[in-house]
C-alpha cells in the first residue's frame, strides 16, 4: 500500500473534461523511471483506453526532464544472469510500456518538456503526436552505454525517419534538439517552453470533442500499415469502416454533413 501511494505521487494523473493527463514526478531524477512508475503508466494508459470518460490522453513530465529513461540505479548488469532473463524483462517492462501507448485506443500526445532519453524517447516517439518544448532534447543513449536500444526503440524510428537517419541517431547518440527532431519528422510541432502546456491541452480538447472510436480505428490501421501488404491493409481499412459505421458519431458526422451544419460528437 505504501509503495502504491508513493509511485502515485511520481507518476501524476488527472483528469479535466475528457482529456487524461499522466505527469511523470521525478524532476531530481530526469523521471528516470522505475518499475513500480512504469506499471503505472502502463496501468493509467490501459485505464484510458478502457474508460469512455476519456477521449483524449497527455504524457509530460515535471521540471527539466520529459523521461530520462530507465532507472538503472538498481543494480542493472551487475551479478551473475540466469539465462533468459535480459529478454523477460524487456519484455514485461520497456516493451509492454511502448506497446501500451501504441495500442491505447484513444489519441495519446506527447508533450515533451526536456530531455527524452533513452526509453522516455521511445516513450514519447510511439505517441500518436508529439510536442515539444524549445528546450526538449532526443538521445538515443544506449550506444553511449554500451547498449542495444530498448522499449522497441529499433521498431519505432526507422518507421519514422528512415533505417539510415535511424542508424545515426543509434551509432552516435548524439543529442537531437527540438528543431532537428522536427526537421526529421520526430516531432509534429516545437512551441516555446512556456506554451508547452496549453498547446497540449488545447490540441487534446480538440481530439476529444472528435469521433473517439473513428480515431482508434484510424490509429489502428495506420500504426499496422507499414507491417501490412496492399491486400492486408486494405481488407483491415474495409472492416475498419464496416465498424465505424454503426456508431453514433459515424451516423451524427453524416446528418450534420447533409444538415449542413457543425457535427457534434459524443465519443461513441
Amino acid at each position: 500500500m505504501e509503495e502504491t501511494r508513493v509511485e502515485e505521487t511520481r507518476v501524476l494523473h488527472e483528469r479535466a473534461g475528457h482529456v487524461a493527463r499522466i505527469t511523470l514526478n521525478r524532476p531530481e531524477a530526469l523521471n528516470a523511471l522505475t518499475p513500480g512508475q512504469r506499471e503505472r503508466v502502463i496501468g493509467l494508459l490501459a485505464d484510458a483506453s478502457a474508460d469512455p470518460e476519456v477521449r483524449a490522453v497527455v504524457v509530460t513530465g515535471t521540471g527539466r526532464g520529459f523521461c530520462a529513461g530507465a532507472d538503472l540505479r538498481g543494480g542493472a548488469g551487475a551479478g551473475e544472469r540466469v539465462a533468459g532473463d535480459v529478454a523477460r524483462v524487456l519484455r514485461l517492462g520497456a516493451q509492454r510500456l511502448t506497446a501500451a501507448v501504441l495500442d491505447c485506443e484513444k489519441p495519446v500526445i506527447a508533450a515533451v518538456n526536456g530531455t527524452a532519453a533513452g526509453l522516455g524517447a521511445h516513450l514519447a516517439l510511439a505517441c500518436d503526436l508529439v510536442l515539444a518544448a524549445e528546450s526538449a532534447r532526443f538521445v538515443e543513449v544506449f550506444v553511449r552505454r554500451g547498449l542495444v536500444p530498448d522499449g522497441g526503440g529499433a521498431y519505432l524510428l526507422p518507421r519514422l525517419v528512415g533505417p539510415q537517419r535511424a542508424k545515426e541517431l543509434m551509432f552516435f547518440g548524439d543529442a537531437l534538439t527540438a528543431a532537428d527532431a522536427e526537421r526529421l519528422g520526430l516531432v509534429n510541432r516545437v512551441v516555446p517552453d512556456g506554451e508547452l502546456a496549453k498547446t497540449a491541452r488545447a490540441w487534446a480538447e480538440r481530439l476529444a470533442a472528435g469521433p473517439t472510436r473513428a480515431l482508434a480505428l484510424t490509429k489502428q490501421l495506420v500504426n499496422a500499415s507499414l507491417d501490412a501488404d496492399r491486400a492486408t491493409a486494405f481488407a483491415a481499412e474495409a472492416a475498419a469502416q464496416e465498424i465505424n459505421m454503426t456508431t453514433a458519431d459515424a451516423r451524427e458526422g453524416l446528418a450534420a454533413f447533409t444538415e449542413r451544419r457543425s457535427a457534434r460528437f459524443g465519443g461513441r
